[in-house]
């Protein structure tokens, strides 16, 4: 055995302690967005804890102490000699609902709501098998919350036109389906765009089905359809001119599978576009990946989880 490096072992811990620290700041940044606390402080200059709270309409017992967790952790800047808070511009650009599809706050709120499985998980790696989405309850509306933006950012401008004249097809009407669509906003979006085509989504998620299904009926859209179903099997007789898939084939647990039955159904000439993680299999691949970390562990927790 090699002799103990006690210099590597006091680098390590230090690392694991600001690993602590910088997830008990991702929850209170998650409190930050849900609260509206980062929304609210972008707007005000250098106010009082008592300012903040008010400004927020929340209680200032809780806004303070929150508030001496964002500094401690680098996130809001304290003056002493004043005691004023104040969010520094460059640091709302990641955490304000103005920032868009750039608000990294989002994505902070799903360390607590893995958290709510952490039990459940660990029971899976002693038994094996995964967890229903049911366990879930707050995983599709917080998944809005996180790829709305980015949809409503880039579906139509950027994201469409990757396929050659697909938004003229749209223009003259076509059948599309978007495969593992969760609460249907990417489809909505686009039955609300062009009205002259038809649009399917299919998700196992009873829960998405229905908030897809409610959100079209309060748009007064008729040309969407949604459907609870697993995406494994969609041979029916149906057949679509586009086929998506965003984010949902690394979900699958036969995505193989799910990709040649996604080929039987794109009619002749159609298209099929599909947006998903830009990372490997190969672990020595991911290794380095600015969010790697973050990637393995919802998968752990979520991801594979739900497919198994």
């Amino acid at each position: 055995m090699s002799e103990f490096d006690e210099a590597r072992a006091e680098e390590f811990a230090g690392r694991m302690t600001q690993a602590l620290n910088g997830g008990f700041v991702a929850l209170m940044a998650s409190i930050g967005h849900q609260t509206g606390l980062f929304d609210g402080m972008a707007k005000l200059a250098p106010s009082t804890s008592e300012e903040i709270a008010a400004a927020c309409e929340l209680n200032e017992r809780y806004v303070r102490e929150w508030l001496g967790a964002m500094v401690a952790g680098g996130v809001v800047e304290y003056d002493a000699a004043t005691g004023r808070y104040a969010l520094p511009a460059e640091h709302a650009a990641s955490l304000t609902r103005a920032a868009g599809p750039a608000n990294i706050a989002t994505v902070m709120q799903f360390l607590s709501c893995m958290g709510e499985v952490e039990t459940k998980v660990a029971d899976c790696f002693r038994r094996g098998g995964g967890l229903s989405y049911a366990d879930y309850e707050r995983f599709h509306d917080l998944m809005g919350d996180v790829s709305n933006p980015i949809r409503e950012h880039t579906l139509v401008q950027s994201t469409l036109p990757l396929v050659p004249g697909l938004i003229e097809s749209l223009e003259r009407g076509i059948d599309m389906l978007d495969v593992g669509c969760g609460s249907g906003h990417a489809i909505n979006l686009l039955g609300r765009q062009f009205p002259k085509s038809r649009f399917w989504g299919y998700d196992f998620s009873e829960e998405a089905i229905d908030n897809a299904a409610a959100a079209a009926d309060e748009w007064g859209l008729s040309n969407v359809n949604f459907e609870c179903r697993d995406v494994v099997s969609l041979a029916d007789g149906k057949s679509f001119d586009f086929v998506t898939a965003f984010d949902s084939i690394h979900d699958q647990a036969e995505p193989r599978k799910v990709l040649r039955q996604i080929r039987e159904v794109v009619r002749p000439g159609g298209s099929f576009l599909m947006v998903d993680i830009q990372a490997s299999s190969r672990l020595e691949n991911n290794v380095g990946h600015p969010i790697a970390p973050y990637m393995y562990a919802i998968s752990t927790m979520h991801c594979m989880s739900v497919s198994l």
